[in-house]
């Protein structure tokens, strides 16, 4: 007796079966697997990829496609980039903004330098190293092109151009002589108590050595609002050597601006939305020279930063002849009307651990009594009154947390004006 067969529509149903089985064995697998790639730990491919995707993206993000580039003497590529498509515009606020080509008003009653500059006649003018190999077009603005390694140096993707938090100083809150908790230290002039509309000063230009690779050292002004919580304001610009940033010891121009005490706004020169340059001829961040010698030939910047008092943006004037650009007014709360502290000085970071000393310097790297030739000075020193007047500065005073490591000393004269003296080695027998 022959079996009985089972229909064809049984068969059809159990290959049906076993389809939707092998899909749902499938499915689960692979949301159990990334259930555990999400929920688990990254291996360290996965977590290598998603750095170089970050990279990638911000490297594409600041770096603007160029009309011409520009290889300078030490490495750095300058890329002219079209004046409307520079980082600035990559800010919401400014997606329909009109640039502010030149300022409505300078302030008045500059500093009258002509004793110094036929002083000085025979000396060779500060200049960009790039400038060497070319010049930017009209109508473009030189951007110092950000490179990977620039951006792997730092110690995430997020944090790359932007200082530690608190790296600037209090002097009307700080005790004397003891280390900036962050490890910031300063040697610094300051006013406080009025408003004020602006600072210029003519800073002396050194290549201070820098110890190690993730400090830095500057000079610079600062244009603060605010208090020094998390809302402080603060406009800076002057010279610089920070190998981190950078990836070598040259001295180099730079700006720097934040709203909220350096923690999420704001950032070094042009490597986020905010500043708006205008100039085609100075590039934020690129290499100046000559420098200082000790005991030779000094060489000086002229830096004014104010706020022009029709459009309320803060501008920037690089020397005598360079308006470099403007930060829109709306960038910030308090210095939206004024500032209410001005700072001139050098700063440095010291990462040495267990209350060491680093042998980072400042300025010239030495104390001021050396004197002119020898320590680094400001000279000519002023604030931007309410009547848009450049004038000299009330009741200044000074400020350093270690003087056996960084001190200041300031001075008045004829020719000179409100100056000071600053700067150190660091490290040395009387600053373990």
């Amino acid at each position: 007796m022959a079996a009985a067969r089972a229909p064809a529509s049984f068969h059809r149903c159990l290959t049906v079966l076993f389809v939707l089985v092998a899909v749902a064995l499938l499915l689960s697998a692979c949301c159990a697997e990334g259930a555990a790639a999400a929920g688990g730990k990254a291996t360290p491919r996965r977590r290598q990829l998603l750095r170089q995707r970050q990279v990638d993206y911000h490297l594409r993000r600041l770096n603007k496609p160029p009309v011409a580039s520009i290889e300078s003497p030490d490495g750095d590529i300058i890329d002219c980039v079209p004046i409307s498509s520079q980082p600035a515009f990559d800010h919401p606020f400014l997606k329909d903004h009109t640039i502010q080509t030149r300022p409505a008003y300078h302030p008045e009653g500059l500093y009258d330098e002509s004793k110094a500059a036929s002083s000085q006649k025979d000396k060779q003018k500060i200049t960009q190293m790039w400038h060497q190999n070319g010049m930017c077009q009209e109508n473009t603005i030189p951007i110092r092109r950000t490179k990977k390694e620039d951006v792997l140096r730092a110690s995430s993707v997020k944090r790359y151009g932007k200082k530690m938090h608190k790296s600037t100083p209090n002097p009307s809150s700080i005790e004397p002589d003891m280390l900036n908790e962050s490890g910031h230290q300063h040697a610094i002039a300051y006013v406080e108590g009025d408003k004020y509309y602006g600072a210029k000063a003519t800073i002396n230009v050194w290549q201070p050595s820098i110890q190690q690779g993730n400090e830095f050292s500057l000079s610079q002004l600062w244009i603060l609002g605010g208090s020094f919580g998390q809302d402080l304001n603060s406009i800076e610009a002057g010279w610089q050597v920070s190998p981190d940033l950078y990836g070598d010891n040259n001295t180099r121009l730079f700006t720097y601006w934040t709203s909220d005490a350096y923690q999420a706004t704001g950032c070094y020169n042009l490597l986020c939305s905010g500043f708006i340059q205008t100039n085609n001829q100075i590039a934020m961040g690129a290499s100046i020279f000559p420098i200082s010698n000790y005991g030779g030939s000094q060489y000086d910047i002229n830096i004014l930063v104010w706020k022009d008092p029709k459009e309320g943006n803060w501008w920037l004037q690089f020397g005598n002849d360079y308006v470099l650009g403007y930060w829109p007014s709306f960038l910030f709360s308090y210095l939206a009307d004024s500032a209410s502290m001005i700072e001139w000085g050098g700063e440095v970071v010291n990462t040495e651990p267990d209350g060491s000393h680093t042998s980072t310097q400042m300025g010239s790297g030495h104390f001021p009594e050396e004197g002119f030739g020898k320590s680094s000075y400001f000279k000519n020193i002023q604030v931007v009154d309410s009547t848009n007047n450049l004038k000299a500065p009330r009741g200044i005073g000074s400020y350093t947390e270690q003087s056996n490591c960084y001190d200041v000393q300031n001075g008045n004269n004829g020719d000179w004006g409100t100056y000071f003296y600053y700067g150190g080695p660091g490290k040395n027998p009387n600053c373990p």
